[in-house]
């Protein structure tokens, strides 16, 4: 026989309140009601279930046992609806990033990958770019970039470890053309040059050793505006490449590459998620930086 449910979840309440005062305020109801609602659940089940006196209210040892085996089916029920709702409210909309070929194929994809397939009314751009960009004024909803350049009145969450550039050359080249010792020699090599899309201008190949900096503008045959073709280069024996050490750590494992001024190369402090303030509350970006939120270990 089918029960009442409202009769159920009335006298849960008073159970739980120790009132029909409370109880009946809750539900939206008169005391009167809720009074006559209980007597007719314990005609029918044949049990008193509350204790009443002038002052309080309590569960006998059948309501009791009722209680215990109504509350946690009640609260599955509530957990159930709330996770239904969800559907509801799913992060949709399309969230815009600009960031660099690395950061977007060796740390932001394989992130997102495994999450997106959650979100399908989630959109997500990428915007393949190894300069600097002014996310407002480009219209980008964040940017990915190296914690040390990112602009000062924006948001930023780490989502990396650091890491490095390497120079490497195919083990051919520096057999015709000798190993660099220090960076000056590299004036003296073909070296693969790599283009700042905004600025415009080659990137100036960054070394430390000791607390002294220094930064060449080195020359070669060829430029490109992305990483991954440089690598490719620099296996055909083009010349030397200063690229991130993870992209080509299988190369130099098996002796495609080769290491040089290993010395040289200091370590940078990861990539960062950066983003105006305004982003952070809506529930499509919220997905995406959780995603992305750098965890150590």
């Amino acid at each position: 026989m089918r029960e009442n449910f409202n009769d159920l979840l009335w006298f849960l309440m008073v159970a739980e309140e120790r009132s029909f005062t409370r109880a009946a305020a809750k539900i939206g109801i008169t005391q009167s009601t809720l009074s006559h609602t209980i007597k007719r659940l314990e005609t029918r089940m044949g049990l008193r279930l509350l204790a009443r006196t002038t002052r309080s209210v309590s569960t006998t040892e059948a309501g009791e046992r009722l209680r215990q085996s109504l509350a946690p089916r009640i609260a599955g029920i509530e957990t159930d609806i709330a996770a239904l709702t969800a559907f509801r409210d799913k992060p949709s909309g399309t969230v815009r990033i600009t960031l660099s070929d690395h950061a977007l194929e060796h740390l932001v994809w394989p992130k997102l990958r495994p999450v997106l397939a959650h979100y399908p009314d989630l959109k997500v751009e990428f915007s393949r770019d190894n300069g600097f960009r002014n996310i407002v004024e480009d219209g980008f909803d964040a940017g990915v970039r190296l914690g040390e350049t990112v602009e000062k009145d924006m948001i930023a969450v780490r989502i990396g470890p650091d890491w490095r550039l390497v120079a490497v050359g195919a083990p051919d080249y520096f057999a015709a053309r000798g190993v660099p010792r220090t960076p000056q020699d590299l004036m003296q090599h073909n070296c693969i040059c790599l283009r700042l899309t905004t600025a415009g201008g080659l990137y100036a190949w960054e070394f430390q050793q000791g607390g002294r900096d220094i930064r060449m503008r080195v020359d070669g045959q060829l430029t490109f505006n992305s990483t991954l073709p440089m690598v490719e280069a620099a296996l055909a024996g083009y010349g030397i490449a200063y690229v991130p050490e993870d992209i080509v750590a299988g190369h130099v494992a098996v002796g495609r590459l080769q290491r040089v001024l290993e010395d040289w190369s200091p370590p940078f402090a990861g990539y960062y998620l950066y983003y105006p303030s305004r982003r952070q509350n809506a529930p499509a970006f919220q997905v995406v930086l959780d995603a992305l939120r750098y965890r150590e270990g």
